[in-house]
Parts: C-alpha cells; sequence; structure tokens
C-alpha cells in the first residue's frame, strides 16, 4: 500500500519562501509518478507540479518560474520549494502518487491521475 505524509506548511509572508515535503513508501515500482497538488475551501484539487521516476516535470502555469519539485528517491522524499510566494498560493497542499504513471503535459488536469494521497499541509501566506 502507498503512504505519504507531507509536512512542511507555514505561515509566510507575501514574496516569502518555503519548501514542502512529502515522505513516501509502498511505491516499488520503476516508474511512477509524483505531485503537488492543492485546494481550498469551496474549490476543486488544482494540480501544481509533478514529477516522475525519470525526472520529468511538468508545472501549473500559475506557478512556472516560481516553484521547483524535486525527487530524491534515496530519501523517498518529493520536495515543492516554493519561491516569491503570492496570496493565491494560500492553501491545503497535497501530495499524490501514481504507480506506472509517466508524466505528461496533460497530467496535472486532473487528480484522479494520482491513486494515492497524503493528509495535506497548510500554507498560508499573508501580506
Amino acid at each position: 500500500q502507498v503512504q505519504l505524509m507531507e509536512s512542511g506548511g507555514d505561515y509566510v509572508q507575501s514574496e516569502g519562501s518555503l519548501r514542502l515535503s512529502c515522505v513516501y513508501s509502498g511505491l516499488t515500482y520503476t516508474r511512477y509518478a509524483l505531485a503537488w497538488y492543492r485546494q481550498t475551501p469551496g474549490k476543486e484539487r488544482e494540480g501544481v507540479a509533478a514529477i516522475d521516476s525519470r525526472g520529468d516535470t511538468t508545472y501549473a502555469d500559475s506557478v512556472k518560474g516560481r516553484f521547483t519539485i524535486s525527487l530524491d528517491s534515496a530519501k523517498n522524499t518529493v520536495y515543492l520549494q516554493m519561491n516569491s510566494l503570492k496570496l493565491e498560493d494560500s492553501a491545503l497542499y497535497y501530495c499524490g502518487a501514481d504507480p506506472l504513471r509517466v508524466v505528461t503535459t496533460t497530467v496535472l488536469l486532473t487528480p484522479l491521475n494520482f491513486r494515492f494521497w497524503g493528509q495535506g499541509t497548510q500554507v498560508t501566506v499573508f501580506p
């Protein structure tokens, strides 16, 4: 069973930086993908960034140039480095995983592409 646990959420001032971490287990496959999504009350879960076991990445347009996703497979951890944070980046950030999936340009369009999820970590950006 795949399990994920996010951490690193915090209160941060606008234009500040934050790094989220997601430790995963159970991904006993040579090919898999991990992603960060975020959600605010009353809105659907939105894809932020994804990476696969080959190192391919993709980002939502709203975070390109500001966020960086990285994978340390030796530590079973995926990171999301968030720079130049904006008020609209405030959300509950979730880590998702899917075995045998690879990153494509459309993989972030739906959270249904990722079968396993963590509990989320809250990011709040203040002025």
